[in-house]
């Protein structure tokens, strides 16, 4: 069945800094093998550094700057930009400048939300 959902009327996690609205995966249709969503990280914040164990994801920079930090690196990360990060990769967002840095994220299989920084505390 077709799923619609507009990231006004979407379900937001608000997790270490940043907002991420889900927009469609399992839990709001019979997506079974994905979750969709948009993640806005606040100006001159950051993340904290988590792994997703059996996750892929795949982000895509909508605006704003920041750089992506890897144990192989710092990847700038600028609009038009997409990251592939393979399970198991501990990874972290470093937002830069007073705009937010907002992105795209696709995750397979679907990932709970917020359950990765859950377990770092």
């Amino acid at each position: 069945m077709l799923a619609t959902m507009h990231v006004d009327n979407c379900q937001v996690y608000h997790l270490p800094g940043r907002d991420w609205y889900y927009l469609i995966g399992p839990i709001n249709s019979e997506a079974k093998n994905l979750a969709f969503g948009v993640a806005e990280f606040r100006p001159a914040e950051s993340a904290p550094a988590h792994t997703h164990d059996t996750q892929e994801e795949i982000i895509y920079i909508l605006e704003g700057a920041g750089d992506f930090v890897t144990a192989e690196g710092v990847k700038p990360l600028t609009p038009g930009l997409a990251v592939f990060i393979p399970p198991g990769l501990e990874h972290r967002i470093i937002v830069h400048g007073d705009k937010p840095l907002k992105l795209v994220t696709l995750f397979s299989p679907p990932v709970v939300p917020g359950a990765y920084d859950s377990a770092k505390k």
